[in-house]
């Protein structure tokens, strides 16, 4: 028995490292930091595992560690809010946040009303956007977000960007929690409660395609809830991060695009990291962006050009500088 119970912690322990070599262990202070003054050790803030943050953020962690000679860590999270929390602790360096969320950071508002402005992170790059994705099966005959009423509803995980996207969504819709039976669920445990018909619908926030329905659609006939026009109009002037978009056709099961709306990601920092620093992490993020874009089909969005633009998070000086330098006007 003890020599069961040895391999089973032992396996568990080795799930939980990083297979490129990065680790988990969280963001160190004080004593890591080299001659120069940079932090040697990264830890990476991303989200679930099923999603497009863990992957690219583990792309991005192996280009620093073998560009920058940097040891690196990425961080599987429940999303934007718990990210925000992580930068503003210094208990990550880096993370994936999503640009509705930045924005209630920056300002106190919504669910960072208790705390009052974040003031401890910058932006590096505008990355690739996320995709409101309302989730079902076909049997369920839910075809719209005024369906959702009386249903069983993933909304996503507690302090995530999924989950703050859902309640806009359906406010805009007049629908309120009390409305539908909220589960609080990450991409994987949606998806699956969906897939055991113990939920009805789940809001999936992330790039194109989403691994988890990708993976669903497997053995499930999978329906996307179109957002209609006129709902989309009225999104778009209540909450300005919000951008009209259409998820391709197959991209999933769908024969035609599925009308939604879009939120920018962004990669923040935290500001107190040297300019000089930021300004490596910025350049070695766009000299090795091929290999960014090959680890997730969503990162095929980023763009040196753009990354730098119309951002709701001012720009850390260091990603400033090599902007300034290498876009032109």
């Amino acid at each position: 028995m003890k020599r069961v119970l040895l391999v089973i912690g032992t396996a568990i322990l080795a799930m939980s490292v990083f297979a490129a070599g990065c680790t988990t262990t969280p963001a160190k202070e004080g004593n890591d930091l080299n001659s120069g003054g940079e932090q040697k050790f990264l830890t990476i803030a991303t989200g679930g595992v099923s999603g497009p943050y863990y992957t690219i953020g583990g792309a991005l962690a192996k280009v620093y560690k073998e560009k920058l000679d940097y040891h690196t860590a990425i961080q599987s999270t429940d999303g934007s809010v718990e990210n925000v929390n992580l930068l503003e602790n210094r208990k990550a360096d880096l993370a994936f946040v999503m640009s509705d969320v930045a924005s209630f950071a920056l300002k106190g508002q919504e669910g960072f009303k208790a705390s009052g402005p974040s003031l401890r992170f910058k932006a590096v790059a505008g990355l690739y956007f996320n995709y409101v994705q309302i989730v079902t099966l076909a049997e369920n005959h839910i075809q719209t977000v005024y369906d959702l009423k009386g249903k069983r509803v993933g909304v996503g995980a507690p302090n995530s960007g999924v989950e703050v996207n859902a309640q806009m969504i359906l406010g805009e819709h007049g629908i309120t929690y009390h409305d539908i039976e909220p589960e609080y669920l990450s991409y994987s445990e949606a998806i699956e409660q969906l897939k055991n018909k113990s939920i009805d619908a789940a809001f999936v926030t992330s790039g194109l395609p989403n691994n988890a329905v990708t993976n669903l659609q497997k053995s499930k006939e999978v329906a996307i809830v179109p957002i209609n026009p006129s709902d989309i109009n009225r999104l778009t002037a209540t909450y300005p991060f919000f951008e009209k978009a259409e998820i391709p056709a197959g991209v999933y099961q769908n024969k035609q695009p599925v009308p939604t709306v879009a939120i920018r990601n962004i990669l923040l920092v935290r500001s107190d990291l040297p300019n000089e620093q930021v300004y490596r992490l910025t350049k070695s993020l766009f000299e090795n962006l091929k290999t960014v874009k090959q680890a997730h089909e969503a990162a095929s969005q980023i763009s040196k050009k753009e990354a730098g633009k119309g951002l709701l998070v001012p720009l850390h000086p260091g990603a400033k500088q090599y902007y300034d330098e290498t876009v032109r006007p």
